[in-house]
Protein backbone atom coordinates (compact mmCIF):
# COMPACT_ATOMS: atom_id res chain seq x y z
CA UNK A 1 0.00 0.00 0.00
CA UNK A 2 1.33 3.42 -0.93
CA UNK A 3 1.84 5.88 1.92
CA UNK A 4 -0.48 8.89 1.98
CA UNK A 5 2.12 11.36 3.26
CA UNK A 6 5.43 12.70 1.97
CA UNK A 7 8.75 11.96 3.70
CA UNK A 8 12.08 13.23 2.40
CA UNK A 9 14.65 10.51 1.66
CA UNK A 10 16.73 11.57 4.69
CA UNK A 11 13.80 11.42 7.14
CA UNK A 12 13.65 8.45 9.54
CA UNK A 13 10.17 7.07 10.24
CA UNK A 14 10.10 4.39 12.94
CA UNK A 15 7.70 1.48 12.70
CA UNK A 16 4.64 1.98 14.88
CA UNK A 17 4.27 5.72 14.27
CA UNK A 18 1.05 6.98 12.67
CA UNK A 19 1.19 9.80 10.13
CA UNK A 20 -1.91 11.40 8.67
CA UNK A 21 -2.79 11.85 5.04
CA UNK A 22 -1.22 14.84 3.31
CA UNK A 23 1.45 15.44 5.97
CA UNK A 24 5.02 16.33 4.95
CA UNK A 25 8.21 15.37 6.78
CA UNK A 26 11.36 17.13 5.65
CA UNK A 27 15.15 16.63 5.71
CA UNK A 28 16.85 14.81 8.60
CA UNK A 29 13.73 14.58 10.76
CA UNK A 30 13.04 11.57 13.00
CA UNK A 31 9.52 10.35 13.72
CA UNK A 32 9.70 7.82 16.56
CA UNK A 33 7.53 4.81 17.26
CA UNK A 34 4.23 5.40 19.02
CA UNK A 35 3.74 9.02 18.02
CA UNK A 36 0.64 10.16 16.18
CA UNK A 37 0.78 12.94 13.59
CA UNK A 38 -2.51 14.21 12.18
CA UNK A 39 -3.47 15.02 8.62
CA UNK A 40 -1.87 17.89 6.69
CA UNK A 41 0.93 18.55 9.19
CA UNK A 42 4.26 20.00 8.09
CA UNK A 43 7.34 18.76 9.95
CA UNK A 44 10.37 20.93 9.09
CA UNK A 45 14.03 20.03 8.80
CA UNK A 46 15.92 18.44 11.73
CA UNK A 47 12.83 17.80 13.87
CA UNK A 48 12.48 14.97 16.40
CA UNK A 49 9.02 13.71 17.37
CA UNK A 50 9.43 11.36 20.36
CA UNK A 51 7.31 8.33 21.32
CA UNK A 52 3.71 8.97 22.40
CA UNK A 53 3.69 12.60 21.18
CA UNK A 54 0.36 13.60 19.64
CA UNK A 55 0.11 16.27 16.93
CA UNK A 56 -3.37 17.17 15.73
CA UNK A 57 -4.41 18.18 12.24
CA UNK A 58 -2.56 20.97 10.38
CA UNK A 59 0.24 21.38 12.94
CA UNK A 60 3.21 23.34 11.57
CA UNK A 61 6.58 22.43 13.11
CA UNK A 62 9.45 24.64 11.96
CA UNK A 63 13.11 23.59 11.71
CA UNK A 64 15.16 22.33 14.68
CA UNK A 65 12.30 21.56 17.07
CA UNK A 66 12.35 18.55 19.41
CA UNK A 67 8.92 17.45 20.61
CA UNK A 68 9.50 15.17 23.58
CA UNK A 69 7.31 12.48 25.10
CA UNK A 70 4.63 14.18 27.18
CA UNK A 71 3.65 16.81 24.60
CA UNK A 72 0.20 16.97 23.00
CA UNK A 73 -0.54 19.62 20.36
CA UNK A 74 -4.13 20.04 19.18
CA UNK A 75 -5.17 21.12 15.66
CA UNK A 76 -3.69 24.19 13.93
CA UNK A 77 -0.77 24.68 16.34
CA UNK A 78 2.35 26.53 15.13
CA UNK A 79 5.75 25.64 16.63
CA UNK A 80 8.39 28.23 15.64
CA UNK A 81 12.00 27.54 14.66
CA UNK A 82 14.19 26.10 17.42
CA UNK A 83 11.52 26.40 20.13
CA UNK A 84 12.00 23.96 23.02
CA UNK A 85 9.77 21.69 25.09
CA UNK A 86 10.95 20.07 28.32
CA UNK A 87 9.41 16.97 29.90
CA UNK A 88 11.11 16.60 33.30
CA UNK A 89 10.95 19.27 36.02
CA UNK A 90 14.25 18.34 37.68
CA UNK A 91 16.50 16.49 35.19
CA UNK A 92 19.76 14.90 36.31
CA UNK A 93 21.99 12.82 34.07
CA UNK A 94 22.54 10.15 36.74
CA UNK A 95 18.86 9.86 37.82
CA UNK A 96 16.41 8.01 35.55
CA UNK A 97 13.00 9.72 35.58
CA UNK A 98 11.30 8.32 32.47
CA UNK A 99 8.26 7.47 34.60
CA UNK A 100 7.95 11.10 35.75
CA UNK A 101 7.33 12.96 32.48
CA UNK A 102 5.10 15.99 33.05
CA UNK A 103 2.53 16.43 30.27
CA UNK A 104 2.29 19.66 28.30
CA UNK A 105 -0.83 20.54 26.33
CA UNK A 106 -0.84 23.06 23.49
CA UNK A 107 -4.46 23.80 22.65
CA UNK A 108 -6.03 24.48 19.26
CA UNK A 109 -4.62 27.35 17.22
CA UNK A 110 -1.85 28.34 19.65
CA UNK A 111 1.43 29.75 18.27
CA UNK A 112 4.83 29.40 19.92
CA UNK A 113 7.53 31.74 18.61
CA UNK A 114 11.12 31.02 17.60
CA UNK A 115 13.49 30.02 20.43
CA UNK A 116 10.73 30.01 23.05
CA UNK A 117 10.99 27.48 25.90
CA UNK A 118 7.94 25.72 27.33
CA UNK A 119 8.61 24.26 30.77
CA UNK A 120 6.75 20.97 31.10
CA UNK A 121 3.53 20.43 33.01
CA UNK A 122 1.80 23.52 31.64
CA UNK A 123 -1.11 24.17 29.32
CA UNK A 124 -1.01 26.69 26.49
CA UNK A 125 -4.61 27.84 25.90
CA UNK A 126 -6.46 28.03 22.60
CA UNK A 127 -5.10 30.67 20.22
CA UNK A 128 -2.52 31.81 22.79
CA UNK A 129 0.57 33.48 21.35
CA UNK A 130 4.00 32.89 22.87
CA UNK A 131 6.52 35.51 21.69
CA UNK A 132 9.95 34.65 20.33
CA UNK A 133 12.41 33.76 23.09
CA UNK A 134 9.77 33.68 25.85
CA UNK A 135 10.13 31.19 28.71
CA UNK A 136 6.76 29.79 29.78
CA UNK A 137 6.75 28.59 33.39
CA UNK A 138 2.99 28.47 34.07
CA UNK A 139 -0.34 27.92 32.33
CA UNK A 140 -1.28 30.36 29.57
CA UNK A 141 -4.89 31.48 29.09
CA UNK A 142 -6.71 31.24 25.76
CA UNK A 143 -5.84 34.21 23.47
CA UNK A 144 -3.14 35.40 25.90
CA UNK A 145 0.09 36.98 24.63
CA UNK A 146 3.17 35.98 26.64
CA UNK A 147 6.62 37.57 26.20
CA UNK A 148 9.95 37.66 28.06
CA UNK A 149 11.91 35.56 30.52
CA UNK A 150 10.19 34.56 32.64
CA UNK A 151 7.11 34.76 30.43
CA UNK A 152 4.66 37.47 31.43
CA UNK A 153 1.28 38.64 30.23
CA UNK A 154 1.59 41.33 27.53
CA UNK A 155 -1.93 41.44 26.12
CA UNK A 156 -4.37 39.42 24.08
CA UNK A 157 -4.36 38.12 20.49
CA UNK A 158 -7.08 37.37 17.96
CA UNK A 159 -7.38 34.03 16.18
CA UNK A 160 -5.71 35.75 13.19
CA UNK A 161 -2.68 36.74 15.30
CA UNK A 162 -3.38 40.45 15.86
CA UNK A 163 -3.15 42.31 19.18
CA UNK A 164 -6.56 43.07 20.58
CA UNK A 165 -7.30 46.54 21.94
CA UNK A 166 -10.31 46.43 24.23
CA UNK A 167 -12.64 49.40 24.69
CA UNK A 168 -14.17 50.49 28.01
CA UNK A 169 -16.88 47.84 27.58
CA UNK A 170 -14.29 45.08 27.21
CA UNK A 171 -14.92 44.62 23.47
CA UNK A 172 -12.24 44.36 20.76
CA UNK A 173 -12.32 43.68 17.04
CA UNK A 174 -9.68 41.86 15.00
CA UNK A 175 -8.50 44.26 12.26
CA UNK A 176 -8.20 41.42 9.73
CA UNK A 177 -11.15 39.10 10.36
CA UNK A 178 -13.43 41.69 12.01
CA UNK A 179 -14.38 39.05 14.57
CA UNK A 180 -15.24 40.51 17.96
CA UNK A 181 -13.89 39.46 21.34
CA UNK A 182 -14.95 40.06 24.93
CA UNK A 183 -12.62 40.57 27.90
CA UNK A 184 -14.37 39.73 31.15
CA UNK A 185 -12.88 38.86 34.54
CA UNK A 186 -9.40 38.37 33.08
CA UNK A 187 -10.52 36.00 30.32
CA UNK A 188 -11.07 36.54 26.60
CA UNK A 189 -13.72 34.81 24.53
CA UNK A 190 -14.88 35.24 20.96
CA UNK A 191 -18.30 36.82 20.60
CA UNK A 192 -20.76 34.97 18.45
Amino acid sequence: MEKEYFAHDTAVIDEGSKIGKGSKIWHFSHIMSGCRIGEHCNIGQNVVVSPDVVLGRNVKVQNNVSIYTGVVCEDDVFLGPSMVFTNIINPRSHVIRKDQYAWTYVRKGASIGANATIVCGNEIGEYAFIGAGAVVTKNVKPYELIVGNPGRHAGWMSEYGHRLEFDSNGIAECPESHERYQLKEGKVSKRV
